[in-house]
Parts: structure tokens; C-alpha cells; sequence
């Protein structure tokens, strides 16, 4: 019964990240306009830019999942709230929220999902923005979501992912990412090749991946506008466990990741490439599916790792054949609630164990050399 009960969970889970990231794809291609991007993005208090998409998101995401499920005991940790959007000021921006919202879910039957009777108003989407405000934690089912991640990538028409995670008594289940930019060409992850288009119309970017905790597996979709596929391919890591050979990504943003600390890690491991510095959990996803083999991130010691940015990524790297620790080599924790508590220095994602061992002992071995 209970695997039948996850089966449902997969299965929505799967078909509502793909909904969302239609509607992620539509407003990124509206902040390609000129004159779209005011008041279309906001600021957060920590500076990062917050969209119609990480809202709309968030509120079909929350909306279908209390429909699917009943939202009586529905947990949802997830990253925004409701408080500049239910501002005077944000007036123009609920309505740009409420719209695509509306018209993201008028088409949710093509997804195989519960479609609204008629179209949700801005108290309905302010309050299912609102019930993603679980704090998770040690014990019961909680839905952990990171509505557009990456949201700088989302802004400047790069990678970005929608992430959903579903965690029980501190033990991710289940993860999808949604990559809507992902490239079929893995050069143009980090230098975001403009023309991805294929030929004859065929669509040669955009993805969804997906993995169930304990099945050995991991799949992709492709993303089909206004519709759901019916195929997926099965994902594996990359063979490859050579330092010397590994494609190794990062974050983008320095304020993320000791890029100087990667830089000296990768050189005494001799690595030839360059690190693509990536946006957003699509790194996870590179190495799920084998276009690289290390995502390494070593963030200052004020920052503090959010459940929401790695649930997903864990679950399909681990299923895809990868390992995911923190520097020392021990499981991420993701039973404290909102953030990874108790995180040794960094966070490493590696295609195999081999490579992994390696990656640690070069770890302990530059790290009394730096000045983290």
C-alpha cells in the first residue's frame, strides 16, 4: 500500500514540476522583453531577486498538491512568502502573478492534473503561496520546494530548476528538477548557447528528471510545450574517475562558493578543464545524467545550506549511481528543518565512489594550506 501511496506522490510530483515549468518558460521569455522586467522582479531583504514565476510556482505547485492530497495536513517547506506580494505596492505584480498562475492551470488537465472550476483569485493564490510554510523536521511527511532556483540564472535568461523534494521523518523520498534550459550540447551549460532550437522544430533543450529513494533508478522527460510525454530515459552517472579527466562544476555567484579554494583543489588534483560554473540544481542534474562528473560548493561559514536547494538534486544524483556527502563524507542531514545543520566545510557530489575518495582525501589534504 504504502509503495502504491508513493506512486501517486511520484507521479503528481512529476507531472506538477512539468506544469510549472511551462509556466516558468513563458514568463522568462516575457523578462527577454525590453520593457517586461519592471516590476516583474523584486528584491529580497538578502538582495536575491524574487519573480512572477518563483510566486506563480510556488502557488500551482501548493494549489495541485492539496487538491491531489487534501491540504488538511498538507506540509509544504518551500522558499517565498506571501508578505511583499499582499503589499498596496504589489498590486501590479499579484495581478501578473494571478495571471500566469490562471493560465498555467487552465492547461492542467493536459498534464493529467485537477484543473480549476473556474479561475483562481488573488486571495486563492495568496493563500496557497501561503501554506508552503512548514519549517519540516525530524518526524511526518513534508513537501519541500524551491519554486525557481536559481533565480539570478531565471532573470538573465540562463540555467535555472524547479525543485521539488518529498522528505519523511528527515529522509528524502523523492526529488524532480525541472530544467527548462537544460542543453542537449553540454558545452552550453555554462556559456548558455543562444540558438538551442533543433531541426524541423524539434525541441533540444528543456527537461525534467526525477528519482524514487531506494529504486536504483533515475529518469528524464523531455519538455513538451502544453503537454505531458509519454517516454523517459533512463539516467546514469558518467564512468569516468580520473581527477584529471572530471568535468567539475560550481556555483556561479562568489557570495556561494570559495571559488579560489575550488580553483587550488581541482589544480592539486591536476584537473585539464576549466570548472563550469553553473546556476541553480541543474548542476545536480549535469551530473545525474553524465555531462559531469563533480559539483563542489564550499560557502562562507555565515552561510547556512537550505534543504530546498539540494532535496531534489540529492535523491536523483544518489539513484542515478552518484554519491552526495558534505566535505568530511557524511550524508547530508535533512531532518533539522529548514537548513542542513551540522554541515562539515562544503558540500561534494561526485559520478562515483571512486572519485568521491579521492575528492574528500584532496579535501583534507588543501585544506589545512587555505584560509577558509
Amino acid at each position: 500500500m504504502a509503495e502504491e501511496f508513493l506512486a501517486t506522490e511520484m507521479d503528481t510530483a512529476v507531472r506538477v514540476v512539468h506544469l510549472a515549468s511551462s509556466l516558468c518558460v513563458k514568463v522568462q521569455d516575457k523578462l527577454r522583453l525590453p520593457s517586461s522586467t519592471n516590476g516583474h522582479v523584486k528584491s529580497k531583504d538578502d538582495d536575491s531577486p524574487v519573480t512572477v514565476a518563483d510566486w506563480g510556482v510556488q502557488a500551482i505547485v501548493s494549489w495541485v498538491l492539496a487538491q491531489v492530497f487534501g491540504g488538511q495536513n498538507l506540509s509544504i517547506v518551500a522558499e517565498e512568502d506571501t508578505e511583499s506580494l499582499s503589499k498596496a505596492e504589489s498590486l501590479g505584480l499579484l495581478g501578473a502573478v494571478s495571471s500566469a498562475v490562471n493560465e498555467a492551470l487552465s492547461e492542467a488537465s493536459t498534464y493529467g492534473l485537477p484543473k480549476p472550476d473556474k479561475p483562481l483569485g488573488t486571495t486563492d493564490i495568496l493563500e496557497a503561496i501561503g501554506r508552503c510554510s512548514s519549517v519540516g523536521g525530524p518526524k511526518g511527511r513534508h513537501w519541500v520546494l524551491d519554486p525557481v532556483d536559481g533565480t539570478l540564472g531565471f532573470v538573465r535568461g540562463d540555467q535555472y530548476a524547479v525543485a521539488l523534494a518529498l522528505i519523511e521523518n528527515g529522509k528524502v523520498l523523492l526529488g524532480v528538477l525541472g530544467c527548462p534550459n537544460y542543453p542537449v550540447k553540454k558545452e552550453c551549460l555554462s556559456n548558455g548557447c543562444n540558438n538551442q532550437s533543433g531541426a524541423a522544430g524539434s525541441v533540444s533543450k528543456g527537461c525534467v528528471m526525477y528519482a524514487k529513494r531506494g529504486s536504483g533508478q533515475a529518469w528524464m522527460q523531455p519538455l513538451i510545450p502544453g503537454g505531458y510525454p509519454e517516454s523517459a530515459t533512463l539516467l546514469k552517472v558518467s564512468s569516468v574517475d580520473d581527477p584529471v579527466l572530471a568535468t567539475v562544476c560550481e556555483p556561479v555567484e562568489r557570495a556561494n562558493s570559495n571559488h579560489l579554494f575550488t580553483a587550488g583543489l581541482t589544480n592539486s588534483m591536476g584537473v585539464r578543464k576549466q570548472p563550469m560554473r553553473v546556476y541553480s540544481m541543474v548542476k545536480y542534474a549535469a551530473i545525474a545524467c553524465g555531462d559531469a562528473e563533480v559539483f563542489m560548493k564550499f560557502a562562507q561559514s555565515s552561510y547556512k545550506e537550505k534543504i530546498w536547494d539540494h532535496a531534489a538534486g540529492v535523491v536523483i544524483v544518489e539513484e542515478a549511481g552518484g554519491v552526495v556527502t558534505d566535505a568530511g563524507g557524511r550524508n547530508l542531514d535533512f531532518s533539522k528543518g529548514v537548513y542542513l545543520e551540522g554541515l562539515d566545510r562544503g558540500i561534494i557530489a561526485c559520478s562515483g565512489q571512486v572519485l568521491h575518495e579521492k575528492i574528500i582525501g584532496a579535501v583534507y589534504a588543501s585544506w589545512e594550506s587555505s584560509s577558509l
